[in-house]
């Protein structure tokens, strides 16, 4: 009946051990004092530090050097081929032989070479050498290097502003061979280039082969892969550079390039198509070497050494 507090389910009328009883209770914790509202720009849920943040991660460093997902590692197969790596500084990052190998004096200079960059040597049987290496001929001994690490394109702005100089690019398009990759390499790094602009795409990577060609230089110089060549030579030419492309019509004969002394990024084409159309467009000049008779157009290798020596005339001159 009313007011029968005794009956199952009434509510007790003592707060004493009933949380729920009277104005305090569960919700006390909430009525106590947080201390002072903190900055906007503390609090993550608002506006003003949303912004902020997203700033922040805008301007974080970005990683300097990345290496392709799809890369893999590769083999040097065959003495002679070994010892040509190791001599030209090939980052390997282990050495096989096959037990019971003979001991030529190549060999002991692989060894000798291997001991001296702390390259580890692994002793297997040939039929291991042969699955590793794909069923090369190895005469019993092969080399495995890493994938190769790519620089971000912008890595070469920031090496020629930290040594106040005016960059200096050289970038390929569509350059299948990687021999002549390994070329341009040796002869940017030799002249005093700050990297290699390569395409991701339908264009030669920094390969075993290219390695070797470059003699050492794929070591001191970066090389930098883009995915789309054209958008790249254009951010190049908003941060300030001038873009010109070797070219067998070129308006400007190597000779008489004016803008050799200052940041400058020099696009080299394939021998047999040369520049791709958007490419050429993009050039803000078009620049032939001279030829003394109408021979057939130089290899990109050394065409690139050719317009980079004129280049570093032109520098050591200014």
């Amino acid at each position: 009946m009313a007011g029968n507090s005794q009956r199952k389910g009434a509510i007790k009328k003592t707060g004493k051990g009933n949380p729920t009883a009277g104005s305090g209770g569960r919700v006390k914790r909430g009525l106590e004092g947080k201390g002072p509202t903190p900055k906007a720009t503390e609090r993550p849920n608002h506006k003003v530090y949303k912004q902020r943040n997203k700033v922040d991660k805008s301007a974080a460093a970005r990683p300097k050097r990345r290496v392709n997902k799809g890369s893999e590692a590769e083999w040097i197969a065959g003495r002679n081929s070994v010892v040509e790596a190791l001599r030209g500084e090939m980052p390997a990052t282990a050495i096989y032989v096959v037990e019971g190998t003979e001991r030529d004096g190549r060999l002991r200079e692989a060894f000798a070479l291997a001991a001296d960059a702390s390259i580890p040597l692994m002793e297997v049987s040939r039929v291991e050498l042969d699955r590793l290496t794909g069923g090369a001929v190895h005469q019993g001994l092969a080399a495995r290097i890493p994938a190769y690490e790519y620089a971000h394109p912008d890595d070469f702005m920031d090496a020629a502003a930290a040594n106040s100089e005016p960059v200096l690019i050289v970038a390929l398009d569509s350059i299948t061979d990687p021999r002549n990759l390994g070329a341009v390499v040796r002869s940017a790094s030799g002249f005093g280039a700050h990297g290699v602009l390569i395409p991701e795409r339908r264009a030669a990577g920094m390969t075993a082969s290219a390695w070797k060609t470059s003699a050492g230089a794929a070591v001191r110089l970066p090389v930098a892969q883009t995915v789309n060549l054209v958008r790249q030579l254009k951010a190049y030419q908003a941060a300030g550079c001038m873009v010109v492309g070797l070219a067998a019509e070129g308006e400007v004969g190597l000779p008489d390039l004016d803008l050799a002394t200052g940041p400058l990024v020099v696009v080299v084409g394939s021998e047999g198509k040369g520049l791709g159309r958007l490419v050429a467009e993009t050039c803000d000049q078009l620049v032939s070497i001279p030829m003394a008779n109408n021979l057939e157009s130089l290899n990109a290798g050394v065409a690139a050494s050719v317009a980079l020596y004129a280049i570093a005339q032109a520098r050591a001159g200014a």
